[in-house]
């Protein structure tokens, strides 16, 4: 059977740290990158067209010309897996808004994008050759040495680029702790050897780099008495808050300490009219009371930041810096940079 889009991925859950080794259940751990799922599907038949898919099941190769243009390389019916990154030139880094910008182009404007923020897929799976030949009922270990043949024999290079995978659990540590200091590269997915592809089970693990941070607790959600969660601030070169994200909830006991140190807001808070998402790329808002942005928060945050600073991802709250004042957080677009003190 030919495998045709939308086909459901195979997904990973959350862990904290790299589970340990089990002698009797090899795994391998692949580097994570901060890009767009995608599945890419090259047509079996001679005048098809290249096909891509993102996680939800939308075609989006009319936003990739590039892409399209370079799976020439590629042979016939070959389905893979992977993730769509793109490389800022000016920066000099790989760039996650200028992905969200080539995701959300137009065929009109995608061609001159593609010139000046090209596309590059990270292959991590194999989940189909030939145009007839499965492979979800394979083993990793299997469909990542097809994988590994199919890169050697075609000679790939850019924008095709094979995922990074190792079986050394210290190596995978070493990705974990010092790689992800790379802008793009935000943590480890770990896969057992023997597992098959599973469409939309999340049977592998993905373990996050995380680091600890601060920022100024600007509004709430919930009471002041009770938050429910926070939303937190720093300030740019003038003195302007602006919002860096927000914690994930606050436990019942951690929601009463935060309480009791909260102040409300002024009549000149600058977050006055301002409405915030409820979670990164949507639509939903937060119904937020403001407080006296006074208060700095430690976190735990992972390595998923946009340029201009914003954390995509929740926040763990690790306490109130009570030793330290607004004005020790580092400035807005500082990165992970911590407070004085």
């Amino acid at each position: 059977m030919t495998l045709y889009p939308p086909v459901a991925p195979m997904l990973a859950q959350a862990a904290e740290e790299i589970p340990p080794v089990r002698p009797h259940a090899p795994v391998a751990y692949e580097q994570k990158f901060d890009g767009h799922r995608a599945l890419l599907f090259t047509p079996a038949e001679a005048g098809g067209r290249v096909q891509l898919q993102t996680r939800r099941g939308s075609l989006i190769q009319d936003r990739f010309p590039d892409l399209v243009a370079a799976a020439e390389q590629l042979p016939g019916g070959l389905v893979l897996d992977g993730e769509l990154l793109v490389w800022d030139a000016e920066a000099g880094r790989l760039s996650f808004e200028g992905l969200q910008r080539r995701a959300a182009a137009r065929a009109r404007t995608a061609p001159a994008l593609a010139a000046r923020l090209p596309t590059f897929f990270v292959a991590f799976d194999v989940l189909q050759v030939d145009g007839a030949t499965e492979l979800l009922t394979l083993p990793y270990r299997e469909r990542r040495r097809r994988l590994e043949v199919l890169f050697a024999a075609r000679g790939l290079t850019a924008p095709w680029t094979l995922c990074p995978m190792t079986t050394d659990v210290a190596e995978a540590r070493e990705w974990l702790e010092s790689w992800t200091e790379v802008p793009g590269l935000e943590g480890v997915v770990v896969k057992g050897m023997s597992q098959p592809y599973r469409p939309s089970v999340r049977g592998w693990t993905k373990v996050r780099r995380r680091d600890t941070t601060e920022g100024i607790v600007g509004a709430v959600t919930g009471t002041l008495a009770r938050p429910q969660l926070l939303v937190l601030g720093r300030r740019d070169e003038a003195g302007r808050l602006h919002a860096i994200g927000r914690t994930v909830p606050l436990a019942p006991e951690v929601s009463r300490s935060v309480g009791e140190h909260l102040a409300p807001a002024g009549e000149r808070h600058p977050w006055t009219g301002v409405r915030f998402a409820s979670a990164w790329g949507t639509r939903d808002v937060l119904d937020v009371t403001l407080v006296r942005p006074h208060l700095v928060a430690e976190v735990s945050a992972d390595t998923s930041i946009d340029r201009g600073g914003v954390f995509r991802h929740p926040m763990r709250f690790q306490r109130l810096r009570l030793d330290v004042s607004a004005e020790d957080v580092a400035g807005f677009g500082e990165g992970r940079t911590a407070a004085a003190g």
